[in-house]
């Protein structure tokens, strides 16, 4: 059956919507309080829990400032590391679906995992900041090279925490990242001088296990030759086959030039027996040049790590809600996976945008699926089409995936009326 069959507006779109839960609870659901923003108050609370008491102790002793400054880099570096985001997510995913559903809610919020990374960071700051004035202002006799590299620290530290401040971080992105890889690099080598020149035994294994940790990925770069094409001047679609199969759910980076930017997609299954998928949506400049200049090779690092897919194995039913490109992060998963799921695709003209070949696989993957075309239909009330469908389906919760402002609106409309809805936060 072909799509125009099926790409009717779905019913729904004027459904009453439940009401909002009790004001105390939507507070608690509102954007700004989102889990990753709670870990990292959580972070930064227990750092300030530790300075008050040292304080009120009688203050806290230099080497002490640098133990903690290099704790929380290591909960920063570590909250980041890809075997220790997918071991995150496997112990999330691993409760069983007879668990209480407020149980497996939270739970499913496990890729907010960003959070410790930021708090980490933020903290490690601070008392990298406070080291540095203890140093200069304080009774410890510190030598010349130890001054000089707490100053260059501190420095780049508070360059690294100002880019990435989401404002200007969403604004100057190419920027943040340069400063945040070889900032950060930087800051690790003057962090190991200054354990050398001062420091005991325990801090230089913390410094090995964290080097270690951020050379990993490197260790898997690798340039590979990519199959492209472009069903339309909106999307690219690229094919891989290097001997990495990714699995379901997950996602990869790409870059065309190691040290510049990379970006992060997920994975749509192989055509053949080996290898995956990209799909390119046009959403700003790197993506655009991509599109209109398809290369022949690109370079990848690391290993295929989790994505927000991956929580779809803590509920017996779920609704995948996406609009445009956001097929393709959901479309691995969709066809493997084992318990029911219903796809809702919004989208301009799918055939025309994306080719015959993907609708095909969405279809296959989804004969049931609810595509909504908005070059016929127009735009729909993305919250009651969501609802409608969680519904209907008697599912349990939401997956949402799509640009930023309506993943928000979908996402946050969904829990502020008690049902658990899930969706990309771009902290990346």
């Amino acid at each position: 059956m072909r799509t125009a069959a099926r790409t009717r507006p779905p019913a729904g779109t004027d459904i009453e919507l439940p009401p909002l839960a009790p004001r105390l609870r939507r507070l608690v659901k509102h954007p700004r309080l989102m889990h990753y923003n709670r870990l990292m108050a959580l972070v930064l609370a227990v750092n300030l829990a530790y300075a008050w008491y040292g304080l009120v102790h009688g203050g806290i002793a230099t080497d002490a400032l640098g133990h903690t400054a290099l704790a929380n880099f290591a909960l920063a570096i570590l909250g980041r590391q890809q075997y220790v985001v997918n071991l995150l997510f496997r112990l999330a995913t691993a409760a069983p679906r007879d668990w209480p559903l407020k149980v497996r809610w939270m739970l499913g919020k496990v890729y907010h995992h960003g959070g410790l990374h930021a708090g980490g960071a933020v903290a490690g700051t601070s008392w990298s900041l406070a080291l540095t004035c203890a140093l200069t202002f304080g009774d410890v006799d510190a030598g010349t090279a130890t001054l000089a590299a707490s100053y260059a620290v501190a420095a780049i530290l508070i360059m690294m925490v100002v880019t990435a401040l989401p404002p200007l971080r969403a604004r100057f992105h190419d920027r943040f990242e340069k400063v945040h890889r070889f900032g950060g690099w930087t800051v690790l080598l003057l962090i190991w001088i200054q354990t050398a020149l001062n420091d005991t035994a325990p801090s230089l294994w913390v410094l090995a296990v964290l080097t270690t940790s951020i050379v990993l990925p490197w260790l898997r770069l690798r340039r590979v030759p990519v199959i492209t094409e472009r069903p339309s001047s909106h999307v690219a679609v690229v094919h891989f086959d290097y001997g990495v199969t990714p699995w379901s759910a997950s996602t990869t980076t790409m870059s065309r030039g190691p040290l510049r930017e990379w970006h992060s997609f997920a994975v749509l299954p192989p055509l053949g027996p080996t290898g995956y998928r990209l799909t390119i949506s046009r959403a700003g400049d790197w993506t655009g040049a991509f599109i209109d200049d398809l290369p022949t090779h690109v370079w990848v690092r690391g290993i295929p790590t989790a994505g927000i897919g991956k929580i779809e194995s803590l509920f017996r039913k779920i609704v995948y809600f996406t609009t445009g490109s956001g097929i393709g992060p959901c479309l691995y998963t969709l066809m493997t996976t084992k318990q029911p799921a219903l796809l809702v695709w919004v989208t301009r003209s799918p055939r025309a945008t994306y080719g015959d070949a993907l609708v095909e696989e969405v279809l296959a993957a989804q004969p049931d699926a609810r595509i909504w075309d908005t070059t016929q239909h127009g735009k729909p009330d993305m919250l009651r089409l969501a609802y409608s469908a969680f519904r209907e389906f008697g599912a349990e919760a939401v997956i949402c995936v799509s640009n930023k402002q309506l993943t928000w609106q979908v996402v946050h409309g969904l829990e502020r009326r008690g049902i658990p809805a899930y969706g990309p936060i771009w902290d990346s």
